[in-house]
């Protein structure tokens, strides 16, 4: 039987998974010690200051430790999980020596140490380019090998070292299904186990449709007999009706991307002064052309809804007044106008509100942003925002419409100089073409930093997008 020999543990420290950010929330282990992981095996969700994302480990090996249980908040360079490695082999590229120990040496806190140049850890769908791009098949660990590092664990914590015991372990069990993460979601929310999903797509990844058919699987009588299958998932019972002779209070720890959100908005409030203008506009054309387009072949598949028009209303109106796509740099005592829009879509999620943005969204067709708009909804209900797509905005639009809100006087996101803000759409009365009929109204709000926009520039824009909904072809005579 084979054993782990020169066995050693690496240490994968909590990555700086955005732009700066200094902490991130452990939400949940997906691996316990004992465990097989392979290069590129995601062994914990972690949550940002921006998003909540999944962490690969870098290398194959055994669990030896978790540093931290769910819920807690950890620094980045941080330790958090130790992997016993098989091997006297060096360490893989940028994997500082000192994360490297013997397996029977006590494990000692370590001081977080700066990385290396080298390989670092990275995001799902964000790693270090390799001369391949297609997944390497997993590779099932030796049984004894497993059964031995996860005795080789408990011995240590009883402060001896244990002698070499075979163990036996189905290798099989150690493998983490393939699959994408908003399949994994969708598995988890109709509770299905992956394990247990037949995988039809590339290299046996799960795909969606797996996972719709092992749910019918499960509802349907099977005619053989089979191992019990896990009950159905009943639905939650709705939460018992507090009583405020009981309960005066509730406790809400802010942290995560909604202790960021206030951080931010807190900032921007005192920092920039803010103005807010407004306007109501007909918008009965546009919702025609909307119900047009969908109709259209050119945009079959696509998501088309008032909110498209908007933002490529906004769109042609920074193209008409550029000065407003700008930012303020305090340091230097400049204003930095942009060339290009990355235009912020604000969106609710469980989390908190979040502002994804589309990256040069000046650059895009109609379809383009019809698309683009798709995918940043998609991602944001899934909760796999990536921080990148939360960096670098110019420009805002909040749909408070979709609460029934008529507008709202909505805050700068930080280092931007304009938000709009987008009423609920519903018949009013209005004056048109000199008689008094029922006609699709809204209100929009436009907010801006005055210290670089004054109130010419910020009226002309919002007009502007005004004059665009009134009469949707003027996106083409103004584009």
């Amino acid at each position: 039987m084979t054993t782990m020999t020169n066995a050693s543990v690496r240490e994968f420290k909590m990555p700086d998974v955005g732009e700066g950010l200094t902490e991130a929330e452990i939400l949940k282990w997906y691996v316990q010690p004992g465990d097989t992981v392979t290069d590129g095996q995601v062994v914990c969700e972690v949550e940002t200051a921006k998003a909540a994302v999944e962490l690969p480990i870098p290398y194959d090996g055994v669990v030896r430790a978790l540093h931290f249980p769910e819920g807690t908040t950890v620094d980045v360079g941080t330790s958090i999980i130790a992997v016993e490695v098989a091997g006297g082999a060096a360490p893989a590229a940028g994997a500082p020596a000192a994360e490297t120990e013997p397996a029977s040496a006590p494990q000692e806190p370590q001081e977080p140490k700066a990385e290396g140049s080298g390989r670092q850890p990275v995001l799902v769908g964000y790693g270090v380019a390799t001369s391949a791009t297609r997944r390497r098949p997993r590779k099932a660990a030796p049984e004894a090998s497993a059964g031995q590092a996860a005795v080789s664990v408990q011995a240590e914590l009883n402060g001896r070292t244990p002698a070499p015991e075979p163990v036996a372990e189905p290798a099989a069990a150690r493998q983490r299904p393939l699959a994408k993460p908003p399949v994994r979601k969708l598995a988890k929310d109709l509770g299905i186990d992956l394990a247990t999903v037949i995988p039809t797509g590339p290299d046996g990844i799960i795909t969606r449709e797996d996972v719709h058919a092992a749910v019918s699987a499960t509802q349907a009588p099977e005619p053989e007999a089979q191992a019990p299958a896990p009950a159905p998932v009943a639905p939650a019972a709705a939460p018992a009706p507090v009583s405020y002779d009981t309960v005066r209070e509730t406790r809400i720890p802010v942290k995560g991307v909604r202790k960021a959100t206030a951080a931010a908005m807190v900032g921007s409030a005192f920092t920039a002064p803010h103005v807010t203008e407004f306007v109501t506009v007909d918008v009965t054309r546009t919702m025609k052309l909307v119900e047009e387009l969908k109709e259209d072949k050119e945009f079959s598949g696509l998501r088309v809804n008032p909110l498209l028009l908007i933002a490529k209303a906004l769109l042609v109106a920074i193209r008409r007044n550029p000065e407003i796509n700008a930012s303020w740099d305090e340091a230097a005592q400049e204003i930095v106008v942009k060339h290009y829009v990355n235009l912020g879509i604000a969106a609710a999620t469980p989390r908190g509100l979040i502002v994804p943005n589309i990256k040069d969204a000046h650059a895009k067709t109609l379809p383009q942003l019809a698309e683009s708009l798709g995918e940043l909804v998609s991602t944001a209900r899934e909760g796999k925002t990536s921080p990148s797509a939360m960096q670098g905005g110019t420009v805002t639009i909040t749909n408070v419409g979709v609460f029934g809100v008529d507008t709202g006087t909505p805050i700068l996101n930080p280092g931007e100089s304009a938000i709009l803000a987008v009423g609920a759409i519903k018949p009013q009365p209005w004056v048109h073409k000199g008689k008094v009929k029922p006609r699709q109204v809204t209100t929009l709000a436009l907010s801006f930093d005055h210290r670089l926009v004054d109130g010419e520039l910020g009226s002309k824009v919002l007009a502007d997008v005004a004059a665009i909904l009134e009469q949707p072809k003027r996106l083409i005579t103004w584009a």
